[in-house]
């Protein structure tokens, strides 16, 4: 017998594109064409394949993040774990009861209000109405909508509906949850709140299914990823190494007349090739070069953007060492930049700039601001943009009578 909660094999599904008929002048001949079409084949003109031979297996308790570019079929497999999809090829299963969240508003009539929801959320979702009513007290508190209790769900905003659909589908205590990027739209302090309990179902031995673009949270939660690029998975493993492999996609080739790259590298401290680190911790950036012609009294420079391009720190080997680089044609050279991470769970972009002796604003020898990429997970004690390493020590009115104290941190 399996002991994995989820099994999906071989699974194949497809999907038409769109075809609109504004009369019956167009109707007939495609009919027509589809009736009389003596070709057997997987496709027809207008579809396509959304899911191609996929395959992986989730134990139970385990933690899967499913991440790829859009389009790549991620949301697909979600709704065919839900059921709300069949494939057209290969088979799946999913053992335990299972609570999804894949798409906003899913389950919730827009002229019932949130109260007549959750009622019929909840029994799409399996609960019974005595099951409801004695956890409908928690969902409200949960969701923090009791204001807008009576309030029909259509005048909800995205993060209204995000807060009650989780609400509710985390009361179910499944033993499967499945859950898509919807989270996005809610606001920080509710989405470190869902964060939190997906957390503590998982601490508890449930299966997640998780899809997100938010990489930090996918590499705090989830010990292992499948990565999707268009229908196909590319890559099924450790979550470093899938995100690598997810980041490969967009890596950009810069193309410069005087430095060649060989190598770009970003170790931890014990020397280990990944891009996933938790705040604080040490991270060495290095690059392997050969100079195409000849280079006199170079800066090499580190930068560090967020993902929307924003730059966050900057440092040059001539401000490190008060050296410069010096390279004979086809000579080589290794730089390594070390630096402590003390930044808070996002996605960042390591560049590298290699400008020459005289600085010219806008003139370099190298430049690609977005040569790597590095995800911070959540520290979970405190937040901002930067981390401090806190600690706190909480004494009490009664140590000065020997006492004692309470720390924490």
């Amino acid at each position: 017998m399996s002991n994995h909660a989820i099994e999906f094999n071989g699974v194949w599904k497809k999907f038409s594109r769109g075809e609109k008929f504004d009369s019956l002048r167009d109707l007939i001949p495609s009919a027509a064409k589809l009736l009389f079409s003596r070709k057997q084949r997987d496709l027809d003109d207008k579809e396509f394949w959304a899911l191609r031979d996929v395959s992986f297996r989730v134990g139970h308790g385990d933690a899967l993040g499913i991440i790829g570019p859009n389009g790549s079929g991620k949301s697909t497999a979600l709704k065919l774990l839900s059921g709300i999809l069949k494939a057209n090829k290969g088979n799946l299963r999913v053992k335990g009861r299972s609570s999804t969240l894949i798409e906003l508003g899913a389950g919730f009539h827009p002229d019932l209000t949130g109260r007549e929801n959750i009622y019929l959320n909840g029994t799409i979702l399996g609960m019974k109405r005595t099951e409801i009513d004695q956890k409908f007290d928690e969902i409200v508190e949960f969701s923090e909508l009791k204001d807008f209790l009576d309030t029909p769900v259509k005048r909800y905003s995205s993060g209204m509906h995000a807060r009650l659909g989780f609400a509710v589908a985390a009361h179910v205590n499944p033993e499967v949850l499945i859950i898509d990027e919807v989270l996005s739209v809610g606001d920080y302090h509710f989405q470190e709140k869902c964060f939190g309990k997906m957390q503590e179902f998982v601490r508890k031995g449930a299966t997640l299914v998780f899809v997100s673009h938010n990489l930090a949270a996918i590499s705090t939660l989830c010990k292992n990823v499948l990565v999707l690029r268009c229908g196909v998975p590319v890559f099924q493993g450790q979550v470093s190494l899938g995100i690598q492999k997810y980041h490969s996609f967009y890596e950009e080739e810069t193309k410069s007349f005087a430095i060649e790259l060989l190598d770009v590298r970003l170790l931890s401290e014990h020397r280990e090739e990944r891009d996933v680190f938790e705040p604080g911790a040490r991270a060495y950036f290095e690059i392997h070069l050969k100079a195409v012609k000849q280079i006199r009294g170079a800066h090499v420079g580190l930068q560090i953007h967020t993902a929307d391009g924003q730059l966050v720190f900057v440092t040059a080997t001539s401000q490190l060492t008060n050296t410069k680089l010096n390279l004979a044609v086809g000579e080589t050279a290794r730089i390594s930049f070390s630096l402590d991470m003390n930044i808070h769970g996002n996605v960042f972009l390591l560049g590298l700039v290699v400008t020459p002796e005289i600085e010219i604003p806008g003139e370099w020898l190298y430049y690609n601001p977005r040569l790597k990429r590095i995800i911070m997970t959540d520290s979970r004690k405190s937040q901002g943009f930067l981390h401090m390493n806190p600690a706190v020590d909480v004494r009490l009115d009664s140590e000065t009578q020997g006492v004692g104290s309470v720390k924490f941190g």
